[in-house]
C-alpha cells in the first residue's frame, strides 16, 4: 500500500475516528501525476463508507487558502491531504486552516505532529534505508533494471491527542 492507497486509508481512519463523518474534502495537487489515482482510490473507499468525497485541487501555495474557503462554503467536516511536497512544505498553514475551520484532518505523520488530527503513511526511515540498499547495489555494479521494485511494508499511524481534545473527539 503506497501512494493512492495511503490516502484512501486516511479516509477510512477519519471515518473510524468520527463515525458520523459524511463530508470529506480531498486536498490534491494537480501538478502531481498521482492526483487522479489518489482521488479515485479515496472515492472508492468513501463510497464503501457512505462518505461524500469532494475534491479541492490546487497547483500552487497561493491557492491553498482559497481551497479552504471553498471547503467552508461546501460545509465539509473533514479533510484528507494528499502526500505531496507542496502540502508537506505548507503543512503548518494547512493545519492552521483546518483548525480555523474546525475540520477533522488526516495527512502524513509529520502533518499530525504539526497539529493535524491523524497522521498515516509509510515509515520514512525504512524507505531511506531501502533506498540506500539500492544505491549500494547499483554502485556495486547491479543494473537498476534488474533490481526488483519494492513497496513499503512498514506504516505508521499517529493521532494528535491535543487536536482531538480541541475538536471534542474522545480517542480510546
Amino acid at each position: 500500500m503506497f501512494g493512492p492507497e495511503v490516502s484512501a486509508k486516511r479516509v477510512e481512519l477519519l471515518k473510524e475516528a468520527v463515525p458520523h463523518t459524511t463530508q470529506v474534502a480531498a486536498l490534491l495537487n494537480l501538478a502531481n501525476a498521482s492526483s487522479g489515482p489518489t482521488l479515485q482510490a479515496m472515492r472508492v473507499t468513501a463510497k464503501l463508507l457512505n462518505v461524500e468525497m469532494q475534491p479541492f485541487k490546487v497547483r500552487a501555495h497561493k491557492e491553498i487558502a482559497s481551497a479552504f474557503s471553498a471547503m467552508a462554503k461546501k460545509r465539509v467536516t473533514a479533510i484528507v491531504v494528499q502526500q505531496d511536497t507542496l502540502f508537506s512544505a505548507n503543512a503548518k498553514e494547512i493545519v492552521a486552516l483546518a483548525e480555523k475551520n474546525r475540520l477533522l484532518s488526516a495527512g502524513n505523520k509529520e502533518f499530525a505532529e504539526g497539529g493535524g488530527l491523524i497522521g498515516y503513511g509509510a515509515n520514512d526511515a525504512e524507505l531511506y534505508r531501502r533506498g540506500a540498499y539500492y544505491v549500494d547495489k547499483i554502485l556495486g555494479g547491479a543494473k537498476p533494471g534488474d533490481l526488483p521494485i519494492e513497496r513499503p511494508t512498514t506504516f505508521e499511524m499517529m493521532i494528535n491527542l491535543k487536536t482531538a481534545k480541541a475538536l471534542g473527539i474522545t480517542v480510546c
